[in-house]
């Protein structure tokens, strides 16, 4: 099976803060299978680090109300062809980013709520037909094995 993982849970620096979101959990879930990591930010020219973002009505905003929308949206369109491309069979993706958030994001507030909504990456995705897991339900064991 072929699957396109958020680069950061595979241990990629490539968040906002320079940091990653490794997790075991998604490397041991992924294990065996041909995987293809991605950072749509990234691809999209972003910088690591870069200042933090979240959706806010709709446009990828910082904090200081510069909008990075074009930049998420490029990225994700990017790392939409390459998952098309390569033909992959499911996406596990990084919970609550406004690129990759399956489930929830952040609500634009800078404040750390959350709100139900997709990410303008997990979006594209689904949009397309393609099969989503937030890497949360990986980590808590709602999802042992891959479909």
């Amino acid at each position: 099976m072929k699957l396109l993982v958020s680069a950061c849970l595979l241990g990629e620096n490539c968040k906002y803060n320079g940091g990653n979101n490794y997790s075991k959990a998604v490397a041991d879930f992924v294990k065996g299978h041909e995987v293809i990591a991605v950072c749509p930010e990234v691809l999209g020219g972003l910088s690591v680090p870069r200042t933090s973002a979240e959706l806010v009505s709709g446009t990828v905003m910082t904090a200081e109300h510069v909008s990075v929308d074009a930049e998420f949206r490029k990225g994700a369109a990017l790392a939409l062809k390459q998952a098309l491309d390569e033909q992959i069979d499911l996406a596990v993706l990084q919970s609550r980013s406004p690129s990759c958030g399956v489930n929830q994001i952040y609500d634009g507030s800078f404040t750390k709520t959350l709100i139900d909504g997709q990410g303008v990456f997990a979006k594209l995705l689904k949009d397309a037909g393609i099969k989503v897991i937030d890497a949360e339900e990986i980590i808590n064991g709602t999802v042992k094995e891959v479909m």
